[in-house]
């Protein structure tokens, strides 16, 4: 099942959305109202929309605090450090559109947020006390809550209740009430109810709470949560509480212990969820009778247990609350009125106080303060769940829903892993839900999206979104139903796997077949069940389960290839009859069958395959293969019903019409004609014996002759003779066989005229006395009945027939080969294995043993006929005095004695000897065992492996080897002091000899893994790890093996294991390679570290799935460029400086290692292939070399490169070109030049090794300041997902757009939203500005408007560009009405230019009206392209520019860079200097101005903020802290050097502030110039003298005159050829932006991809226009669609990044970004680009790049020309989609007020028009602005 499961998950990756936090996830919760997900992490809030993508984002942490110190936290709280803010509490309040959220920081105090937005808060405040603090500071201390309602004085109030454990410094409150507004002396958050003993502080640190979970459900509000039981007793128990929702005083609030297993193994709450229980599980409770009648719409609380006696496994069980509820009540009721006694035993108690057993005497009625209070269920009341669902592993989280009346669990385990459990009668694990398993836990909020189809997966730093089912990746009935999905089923008549909803007949039978039942349609019979091949026939196939067809259903069989017709028979169910193939087309019956199988479908409407089966043709014919020696028997008991006709020999289809004596009928062998009986049943090799046998049935053949043969007889065959009767016999045969005692022997028998084979029956048994009785006893040991016999002569076993002497009475005497062991010990006790022949026939006869002498008790046990004899010796003889002669008795034969007096002695000595173990080595190993020791000393190989046993300090050593040293592997240490003592190793020789080697041996401790690194590898394996700890050098074996993780859901796990041994190891330190693991499942591997017996899992060890490689983009390479590869998941398990690339045989070396990018540098030099090739070209320049990269053990050839070739011009062109003119002009100057070109071929040499260094250099600098900044800006690239991205919000973007460039800037009125109207007349201006919008939105009024006002001389073009942005925003709720203006106003212009034959010039400028309102429609039209596509790139190009040019030194008061794209913007001096890095940590140069410092340092420690909720420079002053004291820094001040007149603005060199020094930014709180800060009145008139500051560069115009006069031409001259020579920079900075120039226009000019709609129809629009003018031709069309997009929207934008993103621009940075623009502007264009030496350097510098940028422009056109049109109706129904989303934001009131103003400026003008019109007269036009004015008139006055 896990495969399938397997392939599913690998399916539905393309379905699978995620969200990655970069912190510790806490909690997740779902607003139902809008399907947002929030998500509290460790620091950070997130609001993500339903796909998991981030809408909003803000960062909660880290804050200053100390838990002692009580908030607020200021400098007063010593202690106080950056401190982590963990999410405690989550609460959505989608009535007030509110996010409660409380943190841990702060004593726990929360926040409110806007739901909308969570980066807008709206409340928070840690000035309350107390009183407000709400969860916990304590990471360990879970805090839950539920959103209710209070009521006070007739009001109702919004509150939420909170449950929490008790930490050090919290509050001490453990479930409180707290409201979300002021109210009298209340404060937010304020906890409301003071009067519950649930709060008291004294019982808190005996009861150690834990909440899981917190609901409300019927009036009533829960809490789960498990605790001790009192400060003896530490076990936890689980307990529901319950108190009323509104209650004032917690006085309802009663507990009830629930149980999880009759026994409550399952003892802790760890997640729970509430949810109806569907009718088969409602049911299944009722059916059980413990919780009473259970209704499928009643809820139900499923909990999630893990147990203390157990951690290895978890359980969940299920309590319907109508169960909780009756229990509660039980409980309530038995103290008010028996005293607290159900069942004659006390069931309630009072927790969380002294009171006595007697609380329950009162006899009073719920709900008043003088009650008992707070109630618990004693144990033995507890509500028990007797059937848990067990699992191994911790189940964290569950999550149930119901589909079609089944419940469906999803239960989160500890390990990464969703269960899908479908909980019916015998709940059963069915499936995973698909995604990465990371073997993070699953967090407890397991959530379902709104539809219940996804559902929201979270582990520790990660959500993912997975469907609930998979139904649709299943293709076939058999694999639907095989799922056992409860969401599925399999949709017969639609051929699909599919949700009983998604299935269109579902609701008629047998049409939708539920995956669980797992039954398909199947054909139960066919009739008739089988035929011949040689007939066709109907058949009727019986298919019981198939669904009724409609009218229009069309149905067939199949039978292999051939397809007939088929029909349901009228009123049967599912009989369906259909025509069988002809026998012409039914396959060959294969050989050794008699049948062959037909596969058989039923198809409705021709596609969809409802079942299939087999169909079974028989061939009679082929019957007789069965049993060839029986043909007439094998065709008639064929299953078939054959019939066998003897006179034709042949086996036929049944046909009644035939009869006769010699046709033989079906299931009748007895009358076949045969051969039987054989007689005898034994025959001996090598004798020929006589063999009678019956015959029957024979009298067809009467008067024939018969032979007989068998496959043992080499293809003889003998003639058979006929006796009286019916009997035969057979001669015999001399059969030769040796491979075995016996084999059977069959018999054919033949006629032996026609060769034809008659039945026969006739098998013998074939012997041969010889085989396995190679000695006289072995011989008389055989069955009497074989007649063998010992032949003396020949020394062998035969039949008796074949010796031709008499057979001896006795067998031989005994022989004995050898003896095993032949040394033992002296004490004897160990068994003697005697090895021979003839040593008896049974083991009664062996009578005596003797061993050297010393008598040996026989094993009868262990006896072998005649083969080998066992026997235990005894101990050896004691030597004798010492006055006796000494005869050595310790060595001697072995004698045997066996029955007849007949002995046998060996001619090999078995001598006793003492064994003396003396030394251990190694002397001490782990306690866990697993060490291989090896024991060394004298006479050690006495006896036998089997014979010894040896112990370590009493503890077993298993015996691996045994010889002249033994060893053995310690097994585990089982006693309590570690490192043992010197312990003895023992060696135990049979039962009667130990010899010890005294403190041999010590246990000591096991080896630790403190850390290892890296902590994933791919599939491939080869990745270096490196194991961290101590002790390894006791280990003999390391080895890390990596196997599938099975559990008890797997079924028929197979054990893989993949194992890599150690490759080097020293005490502290092991290195593996990771094994490679031959898994298509990397999700489900476990890794673990074998220590010799110590085996360690590394549980984060992570296998991921290999990466995969795109084939490369660019092939060709020079010797300085990069190598960039692109693909996906390389970061995974691998970093750049493991990393591995080749090109041919030469290595690259990885600069840079991305998930999606590796860049490589390429070798300097071109490389030589790996394998040279056998065909020898002359020019080898252009050969591909292979690329390859390699991770690990994986190698992935990604594509083949090449060297650019260097330009070679032919040899043709040279000798004419180049070397004629050069030898004529030599003739003629030889003389005249011969000095000159001397010299100047030394000044050339020069020039041009000049030149090539610089080229060098240029080179080396671009790839190392490409590869910095792609270092350097992976910070910034990593995290820029759309929440990181400061883009401008919709209102601020189009004001920017729309009024920055007017002539009032950012104070606008239409920015400011300022209009001075006096309070008494802003109603009547209101009603008048209402009537305005409704009067620009009659057509007739509004053309006549703007072509009045553009008829008017003084309406200059800044006030067109002012009227249409103000025309725009009025209109933004119309914007079908706008486009509707703006296309007739074009059309008007377009006829104009083209009558006027200047049609290149339309839209060249935005001097018009309408060509204004184009840009903003496209402004506004454009403004999600940019956030989703574009944005990013630009963004990107936009840091990586600005990190470029502040990289170096900028000029503060010139603006002139070091790095910079515009020649004009270069400072033109070296200026020296080099980095500082201070401690937060902030890069700045030493040459840096304090503002440029202070700007550096605000840019990173705000980085995550937008730039305009950033302090300015001017608000902060930056402090220097070299020790004790602090110094102010700042620009001037009276140390600042003074050159003549000239001032140096101060800079971190001047002060001398050294790298990694302290600085400190502190705001200003009243803004001043920086002289007011000064001491005294003289500081401040020096230092305002003049003005004349310069930073780096004076102004050259202002050199000293003095220094000027002494300087010669020639320092001139140097100066300024030096000062042309930094124009190279350029071309460096251009190099490393480059990739970054290039994303930006390839998302801009791409038609492959998103193209806005709004693109596609305006260029829709160009293009019909075009052709309805004659001269408007491509280049025009061209000019016109570049005009009204690229020049007019792209290039604004890329001149103001501040128009999209909350930026600032320096003009450093706007230079830079100028000359890019015009690289826009100039690829947009038509004409060629003629460039020489004065072309500006801009010009010059992306001269190559023009020619693609242009071919990318126009397949941008091309592109879009292509695509599928948008028409006007999807247009406006986009238009109306923008209105809807933004009108509202926009200042629309503002915009009508100040368009008034051009209709009060030009009123007579407009009034007269109007007159004129007769479409205006007819819509009264003129009244309408006459009231209007009427109404407005004095506004002027009003401003």
């Amino acid at each position: 099942m896990s495969n399938k499961w397997n392939s599913a998950i690998l399916l539905m990756q393309n379905e699978i959305k995620k969200f990655q936090s970069d912190t510790l996830i806490n909690n997740v919760v779902a607003d139902p109202r809008t399907g947002r997900l929030y998500i509290g992490a460790v620091n950070s809030l997130y609001q993500l929309n339903p796909d998991l993508g981030v809408e909003s984002r803000t960062e909660t942490g880290p804050k200053r605090d100390n838990r002692q110190c009580t908030p607020p936290v200021t400098d007063a709280c010593d202690n106080a450090v950056d401190t982590d803010n963990h999410n405690k509490l989550l609460l959505v309040q989608g009535a007030k559109d509110v996010l409660v959220a409380c943190g841990s920081v702060y004593r726990g105090i929360c926040s409110l947020r806007n739901l909308s937005n969570v980066e807008q808060l709206l409340y928070f405040s840690d000035t309350k006390g107390e009183k407000s603090y709400v969860a916990s500071a304590e990471e360990s201390v879970s805090v839950v809550g539920v959103m209710s309602y209070f009521t006070k004085d007739k009001d109702n109030f919004t509150v939420f209740l909170v449950g929490k454990g008790y930490g050090n410094h919290d509050s001490t409150k453990l479930i409180s009430t707290r409201i979300l507004q002021d109210y009298g002396d209340w404060v937010v958050f304020d906890s409301i109810i003071e009067a519950s003993a649930v709060q008291a502080n004294p019982f808190l640190l005996r009861y150690l709470h834990d909440f899981r979970f917190a609901f409300k459900d019927g009036g009533f509000v829960y809490f789960l949560f498990s605790r001790t039981l009192g400060v003896q007793d530490t076990k936890n128990y689980t307990f529901i509480s319950r108190m009323c929702e509104d209650d004032q005083g917690y006085y309802s609030y009663t507990e009830l212990q629930l149980n999880c297993s009759s026994t409550n193994k399952y003892n802790k709450a760890q997640a729970a969820y509430v949810a109806t229980p569907g009718e088969v599980l409602a049911q299944s409770f009722t059916r059980s009778g413990e919780y009473g009648h259970v209704s499928a719409s009643d809820k139900v609380l499923f909990v999630t247990f893990t147990s203390d006696e157990d951690p290895s496994s978890s359980a969940m069980c299920m309590y319907p609350l109508r169960s909780i509820n009756k229990r509660l009540v039980e409980i309530i009721g038995a103290c008010y009125s028996n005293n607290g006694i159900i069942n004659e035993k006390p069931a309630v108690y009072s927790p969380y106080s002294s009171k006595a057993e007697e609380l329950c005497s009162s006899n009073n009625q719920c709900g008043a303060e003088f009650l008992p209070s707070p109630l618990a269920s004693k144990a033995e009341y507890a509500l028990t769940a007797q059937h848990p669902l067990i699992c191994k592993g911790h189940m964290t989280a569950v999550a149930v829903a119901v589909e079609k009346g089944h419940a469906v669990a999803f239960l989160g385990t500890a390990t990464g892993e969703v269960l899908k459990v479908h909980l019916s009668a015998q709940p059963e694990v069915y499936g995973r839900a698909p995604g990465d398993v990371t073997g993070d836990k699953v967090n407890k909020n397991l959530l379902f999206d709104t539809s219940l189809q996804h559902l929201y997966i979270t582990t520790e730093k990660k959500i993912i979104k997975v469907p609930v089912q998979a139904c649709h990746l299943k293709t076939d009935c058999q694999s639907c139903v095989a799922m056992k999905d409860p969401y599925c089923g399999w949709c017969v008549l639609e051929g699909k796997c599919t949700r009983k909803q998604e299935c269109r007949r579902s609701s008629e039978d047998n049409t939708w077949l539920w995956s669980p039942n797992q039954q398909c349609v199947e054909i139960e019979s066919f009739n008739p069940p089988n035929l011949s091949c040689k007939k066709t026939q109907q058949i009727d196939i019986n298919i019981p389960t198939h669904p009724r067809l409609g009218s229009s259903d069309s149905l067939m069989c199949v039978f292999g290839n051939f397809t007939s017709n088929a029909v349901m028979v009228f009123g049967s169910q599912g009989l369906i009859t259909c025509a069988l193939p002809d026998p012409a087309e039914i396959p060959p019956t294969p050989d050794r069958q008699d049948f062959v199988s037909v596969p058989v479908k039923v198809m409705v409407n021709e596609k969809i395959k409802v079942t299939s089966g087999e169909y079974r043709f028989y061939n009679c014919a082929a019957t007789v293969r069965k049993n060839r020696n029986t043909p007439c028997i094998a065709c008639v008991t064929s299953e078939w019903g054959c019939q066998w006709n003897a006179r034709d020999h042949s086996c036929s289809d049944r046909d009644d019409g035939v009869d006769g004596d010699h046709v033989v009928k079906p299931q009748k062998p007895d009358s076949c004609p045969q051969f039987e009986s054989p007689e005898p049943l034994l025959i001996p090799v090598g004798f020929e014996i006589p063999i009678s046998f019956q015959g029957r049935n024979l009298e067809i053949y009467t008067g024939r002759r018969f032979t007989m043969g068998t496959e043992l007889m080499k293809h003889t065959e003998r003639e058979v003779a006929q006796e009286q009767g019916s009997k035969f016999k057979f001669t015999g045969y001399e059969f030769a066989y040796d491979k075995q005692q016996e084999v059977n022997v069959s018999f054919h028998i033949k006629e032996k005229d026609t060769e034809r084979k008659i039945d026969s029956t006739l098998t013998v048994v074939l012997y041969n006395c010889s085989v396995g009785r190679e000695d006289c006893s072995l011989c008389k040991h055989a069955d009497s009945t074989y007649q063998c016999v010992w032949c003396s002569a020949t020394r062998t076993c035969v039949y008796r027939e074949l010796c031709p002497s008499p057979q001896p009475a006795q067998c031989p005497d005994p022989e004995i080969t050898d003896i095993v062991p032949r040394f033992g010990p002296l004490n004897g006790r160990i068994s003697v294995t005697i090895k021979g022949s003839n040593m008896g026939i049974k083991k009664e006869d062996i009578k005596k043993i003797t061993v050297a002498g010393v008598d040996c008790v026989h094993q009868e046990d262990r006896y072998s006929v005649s083969t080998s004899v066992v026997c235990e010796i005894g101990p050896a003889k004691r030597a004798p005095p010492s006055d006796l002669p000494f005869v050595p008795t310790h060595s001697g034969a072995v004698e045997i004695e066996v029955e007849g007096g007949r002995r046998g002695t060996s001619q090999v000595f078995f001598t006793y000897r003492d064994p003396k173990p003396v030394a251990v080595h190694p002397a001490k190993g782990p306690a866990a065992g697993g060490t291989r020791i090896t024991i060394t000393g004298t006479d050690l190989d006495t006896a036998t492996k089997d014979d010894i046993a040896v112990t370590v300090g009493g503890f077993p050593c298993e015996v691996l080897s045994f010889g002249k040293e033994i060893t053995c592997k310690t097994g585990k240490y089982r006693g309590q002091k570690v490192p043992s003592d010197l312990l003895p190793v023992q060696v135990k020789y049979g039962k009667n000899t130990t010899k010890d080697v005294t403190a041999a041996y010590q246990y000591s401790e096991n080896p630790k893994i403190t850390d290892y690194n890296p902590k994933a590898s791919f599939l491939c394996g080869g990745r270096r790890i490196v194991v961290m700890g101590n002790g390894f050098d006791l280990i003999q074996k390391a080895t890390m093996r990596v196997q599938p993780a099975f559990d008890e859901f797997t079924q028929n796990p197979t054990p893989v294991e993949f194992v890599q041994e150690a490759l080097s190891k020293n005490d502290t330190v092991l290195q593996f390679d990771s094994p490679p693991a031959n898994s298509s499942d990397s999700q489900s591997l476990r890794t673990f570290l074998q220590l010799d017996n110590v085996k360690e899992e590394l549980k984060s060890f992570d296998y991921h799935p290999d990466p995969t490689f795109n084939q490369l983009n660019k092939n060709v390479i020079t010797e300085t460029s990069i190598i960039i590869v692109t693909g996906r998941g390389f970061s995974k398990a691998m970093t750049a400086k493991e990393a591995q690339a080749f090109v041919g045989d030469a290595s690259c070396h990885v600069n840079i290692l991305q998930d999606d990018k590796l860049i490589l540098d390429a070798p300097s030099s071109q490389p030589r292939a790996k394998s040279k090739s056998k065909r020898q070209r002359r020019d080898t320049t252009n050969d591909l070399l292979e690329l390859v990269v390699k991770f690990g053990h994986g190698e992935w050839k990604v594509g083949s490169v090449y060297y650019a070739r260097k330009d070679d011009i032919p040899l043709a062109i040279i000798i004419p070109a180049v070397i004629v003119p050069m030898l004529l002009f030599i003739a003629v100057s030889v003389y005249c030049y011969r000095r000159k070109s001397q010299q100047a071929e030394r000044e050339y040499e020069k020039v041009k090794h000049q030149l090539e260094n610089l080229e060098e250099s240029v080179r080396d600098r671009c790839k190392k300041e490409f590869t910095d900044l792609m270092i350097e800006m992976e910070d910034h690239t990593s995290d820029l997902s759309e929440a990181r991205i400061p883009f401008l919000d919709y209102k601020t973007y189009t004001d920017r757009n729309f009024f920055l460039p007017s002539k009032d800037g950012a104070n606008d009125a239409m920015i400011t939203r300022k209009l001075q109207i006096p309070e008494a007349r802003r109603a009547i201006v209101a009603q008048a500005l209402n009537q305005f919008s409704n009067l620009l939105n009659s057509k007739t009024f509004l053309i006549n408007f703007i072509r009045t006002l553009e008829s008017r001389p003084d309406f200059n073009a800044r006030a067109r560009g002012y009227f249409a942005s103000l025309l725009t925003v009025a209109l933004h709720g119309k914007l079908e009405y706008y486009t509707d203006i703006m296309r007739t106003l074009l059309l008007e212009m377009m006829d104009e230019h083209v009558q006027s034959k200047n049609p290149k010039l339309m839209l060249r400028r935005s001097e018009t009206v309408v060509e204004r309102m184009l840009c903003n429609w496209m402004s506004i039209c454009l403004y999600q392209f940019l956030r989703d596509t574009a944005g990013e790139p630009l963004y990107k190009l936009y840091k990586a520019l600005k990190h470029q040019v502040e990289k170096g030194p900028v000029d503060a008061k010139m603006k002139k860079a070091k790095y910079t794209l515009n020649d004009t913007g270069l400072l033109g001096d070296d200026v020296e200097y080099s980095r500082r890095v201070y401690v937060t940590p902030v890069k700045v140069l030493n040459c840096d101005t304090i503002s440029q410092v202070k700007e550096k340092i605000i840019d990173q420690v705000y980085r995550n903020l937008p730039y305009s909720q950033r302090p300015k420079v001017e608000c902060v002053a930056l402090e220097w802290r070299p020790g004790s004291t602090g110094q102010i820094l700042s620009d001037l001040d009276l140390t600042s050097q003074k050159e003549g007149r000239w001032k140096r603005l101060n800079t971190l060199a001047h002060y001398n502030v050294r790298d990694n020094a302290t600085l400190v930014l502190s705001r200003v709180l009243h803004t001043q110039s920086f002289h007011q800060h000064q001491d005294s009145y003289e500081e401040k008139n020096s230092l305002l003298e003049d003005d004349n500051t310069f930073h780096l560069v004076r102004p050259a115009d202002e050199i000293d005159e003095v220094k000027s006069k002494r300087g010669s031409m020639k320092d001139k001259a140097m100066t300024k050829a030096i000062t042309e020579i930094y124009l190279t920079r350029l071309l460096s900075v251009k190099g490393t932006l480059q990739q970054f120039v290039d994303d930006f226009f390839r998302s801009v000019l791409c038609s492959g991809s998103v193209v806005p709609p709004a693109v596609k129809y305006f260029f829709d629009f160009l293009d019909e226009q075009a052709l309805r003018h004659d001269n408007v031709d491509e280049e025009t069309l061209h000019i016109w669609k570049t005009n009204s997009l690229p020049s007019r929207f792209w290039v604004n934008i890329l001149r103001n990044p501040h128009f999209i993103f909350d930026v600032h621009v320096t003009e450093v940075v706007d230079a830079s970004l100028h000359v890019i623009s015009q690289t826009f502007m100039d690829a947009c264009t038509k004409s060629e680009h003629k460039l020489s030496r004065e072309s500006p350097s801009n010009k010059l510098l992306y001269a190559k790049e023009i020619s693609t940028y242009k071919k990318m422009v126009d397949d941008y056109y091309k592109g879009i020309r292509q695509m599928v049109p948008v028409s006007d109706q999807d247009m406006n129904t986009h238009l109306a989609e923008v209105s809807r989303q933004h009108t509202d934001k926009l200042n629309t009131q503002v915009a009508l007020h100040q368009l008034y103003q051009y209709a009060s400026k030009y009123y007579d003008v407009i009034i007269q028009s109007l007159d004129e019109d007769p479409a205006a007269q007819n819509k009264q036009l003129t009244l309408r602005l006459q009231g209007i004015a009427a109404a407005l008139e004095n506004k002027v006055t009003d401003l």
